[in-house]
């Protein structure tokens, strides 16, 4: 299992967002407080953020250390500052490789994406279906051999095809729970100005601090002893044109 987040508000330092806060996800890499698989996300993190000024794509930074183990994020993070940030630390699900190239977040054009979750039967038929779903031209670029970066193969198609993201993302639940039951599947997606998010079979909060000026966060659990809501299962949350909306499916 994982624990991701996805911030959007003032500009705000990685270290203040990522390792400073007394739950930070540097927290969460050794010692979660709602993970429900899983006890350590020690296989590796990475960070993606944006500067509109600099170009439209973010920037991405990952490895497969863990994140209490790099010493060169922890020198530059607090150097880095953006207005909206997508962030994950991994626990690699059984069978599934550590590498680069299968650590989020996941990136192609504006979108920064994570999974936390897991696909049963993803070495199996359940996978072979999946990328079955997947255009030929899409799998062609699907770089490592996770279910979360094929799981963004799949959303990837839908936004091309004109849905809109939590449509994508509800789209795509509903194909992986055709295929298998008891997938984990809290996704996370953003383009820097919205955020979509689905709690399917695991924990995930919301802040909303704009009466004081400050960020929507969605994440897999509080970093901070602010007031966070707490998102019913099957649910999914859409942060856009400055409203921010938690539904059931």
């Amino acid at each position: 299992m994982c624990r991701h987040l996805a911030y959007i508000g003032p500009s705000i330092s990685l270290e203040d967002l990522i390792l400073e806060p007394e739950h930070s996800l540097l927290r969460q890499a050794s010692a979660p407080r709602y993970q429900t698989h899983g006890r350590f996300n020690a296989d590796g993190f990475g960070a993606g953020w944006y500067d509109r000024d600099a170009r439209d794509e973010p920037a991405r930074y990952r490895t497969t250390r863990p994140l209490w183990a790099d010493t060169s994020f922890a020198s530059v993070s607090g150097l880095v500052r953006a207005k909206a940030v997508l962030a994950a630390v991994r626990s690699a699900s059984p069978g599934m490789p550590v590498e680069e190239t299968s650590t989020a977040p996941f990136t192609d054009g504006p979108w920064l994406f994570s999974h936390n979750g897991v696909v049963p039967g993803f070495d199996g038929e359940t996978g072979r279906a999946l990328r079955h779903a997947v255009t030929e031209t899409r799998l062609q670029h699907v770089a490592g051999g996770t279910d979360s970066e094929l799981l963004f193969a799949l959303v990837l198609d839908r936004l091309e095809a004109g849905a809109p993201p939590v449509d994508a993302l509800v789209s795509v639940v509903a194909l992986v729970e055709e295929q298998t039951a008891d997938a984990r599947l809290n996704l996370l997606l953003t383009d820097g100005e919205r955020i979509a998010a689905t709690a399917f079979r695991n924990s995930l909060f919301v802040l909303d601090d704009r009466e004081r000026d400050g960020p929507v966060v969605v994440a897999s659990e509080p970093y901070d002893d602010e007031t966070w809501e707490v998102v019913a299962d099957k649910s999914v949350v859409v942060f856009d044109d400055d409203k921010l909306v938690v539904r059931p499916f």
